[in-house]
């Protein structure tokens, strides 16, 4: 019996950013520490990846994107760790896996107007026989994230709003075609009348072009309008990974009860009254134990085992997981106070 080979796979993947020169010293940070998931490859997938600030998001997405090299671990695109391609292979691969940054002000030159950004696409990677046809697809990807093409060929990025500058970039990926789209917090600089916009985009380009998608973000409720599955990260580890549907409404990990705790009632007769709890957290204020578990400071369910030894995942219930000893020890909670 065969079975699909993955189309991305992260194993064991760790990225530490130490002292100056290189020189271990106590300023060391583990942004990544010891990621692991999959993405298969036989139908296209969208997986969220939601943590605070600090939580070693983008630095995956990077190592991912192979702008960063991880300190250990590996990231394989159809079998094939990216760190040892070749440099046609990677060319292949950037072609294969596409980003769509955060900040939709930073990723044009301001000198030139936005054909080119479209039109150098077409040429580099020869995606049309002649200029009649290249006009044609640029067009068409224009209209496919909803612009018109009168209303942006011709302009200057600083004409365009933010969210059309990100639209062009998504037009730009519809070009190219690609497998993945690494998606790296690309709503939070946009409007909000537009967000769902650009959601429902990324959603039509899994479902009628099968275009998988890695999409970061902070925010629970985009992460819960996208569906697929969400991978929760606290302080640069996966503490939770499933349904999005099930990590929502039956949270396994404390970290993640906390998080979803913390998202305000859309009611605004429901007001917050009670001031920041003592379990009340930010990635940035917990402290790095790689022999203990990532939440054991702030925990309100914390146990002696968790001071002592790093959890592994283990199933929570059909296609959960959780890093936490609550669902693979016996061991009494110690209160805390």
């Amino acid at each position: 019996m065969t079975t699909t080979q993955p189309l991305l796979e992260v194993t064991n993947l760790r990225k530490v950013f130490t002292g100056v020169g290189g020189l271990l010293s106590r300023r060391d940070v583990v942004a990544v520490d010891d990621i692991s998931f999959a993405l298969q490859g036989d139908q296209a997938k969208l997986i969220t990846i939601v943590g605070e600030s600090g939580s070693g998001k983008s630095t995956l997405a990077r190592c991912i994107l192979g702008l960063t090299q991880p300190t250990s671990g590996a990231v394989r695109y159809r079998g094939q760790d990216i760190q040892s391609m070749s440099k046609a292979e990677m060319h292949a691969y950037r072609r294969a896996v596409q980003p769509v940054f955060q900040d939709p002000y930073s990723t044009y030159n301001p000198f030139y107007r936005i054909d080119r950004v479209l039109n150098v696409l077409v040429r580099k990677f020869k995606l049309a026989a002649s200029p009649k046809e290249a006009k044609a697809q640029i067009d068409e990807a224009l209209r496919v994230v909803d612009l018109r093409p009168h209303d942006v060929l011709g302009r200057y990025p600083h004409q365009l709003s933010g969210g059309e500058r990100q639209r062009v970039m998504l037009a730009r990926i519809y070009l190219m075609k690609p497998r993945l789209i690494i998606a790296d917090e690309p709503i939070s600089m946009i409007d909000a009348a537009l967000r769902a916009l650009f959601l429902n985009i990324l959603l039509d380009f899994r479902d009628q072009h099968g275009i998988s998608c890695l999409f970061i973000t902070h925010n629970l409720a985009t992460a819960y309008y996208l569906g697929g599955e969400i991978m929760v990260m606290c302080r640069g580890r996966a503490i939770e990974h499933g349904a999005m549907d099930d990590v929502i409404a039956q949270p396994a990990h404390p970290y993640t009860q906390l998080l979803l705790e913390s998202v305000p009632s859309q009611d605004p007769r429901q007001r917050w009254t009670e001031k920041r709890g003592a379990n009340a957290v930010e990635a940035s204020e917990l402290r790095f134990d790689a022999n203990a578990c990532v939440f054991v400071e702030r925990c309100p369910r914390v146990m002696e085992i968790c001071r002592q030894q790093r959890p592994a995942h283990v199933p929570v219930q059909d296609g959960q997981t959780a890093a936490c000893f609550l669902y693979s020890a016996e061991v009494a909670p110690v209160p805390t106070s």
